[in-house]
């Protein structure tokens, strides 16, 4: 494994069965244009595979940061022309949810499996 603190990453609070479920992020995926996704848990490990409508995913970095952190960059690894659009897609998902920028979140990066 090529990330050095991968022995130090907290346990996984979820399944990566449950990483990607919302059927528009899916078609993202699939189509290239998300390349990450955040979560507020652990849902994978480095290397673990994701499968979406058969089509393999490996996990290539999983690290935390906050809400502040987020760039435009970020948002367009999520699929998003910006972290504004990020944004409002997340808390149309979740009503109520304050998004407050020390808010920490556990960010998946993944790549399609090269067979």
């Amino acid at each position: 494994m090529e990330d050095k603190n991968h022995n130090e990453l907290p346990a996984k609070t979820c399944t990566i069965e449950r990483l990607i479920t919302n059927l528009s992020d899916i078609d993202k995926v699939l189509a290239g244009r998300k390349t990450a996704t955040r979560r507020n848990g652990r849902y994978a490990d480095v290397g673990e595979i994701m499968t979406l409508q058969g089509q393999r995913f490996v996990v290539n970095k999983v690290y935390s940061q906050t809400l502040g952190e987020l760039t435009d960059e970020h948002a367009v690894q999520e699929g998003f022309p910006n972290v504004e659009e990020y944004k409002n897609s997340i808390l149309s998902y979740h009503p109520g949810m304050p998004w407050l920028p020390q808010m920490r979140v556990w960010v998946h990066e993944f790549s399609p499996v090269q067979e």
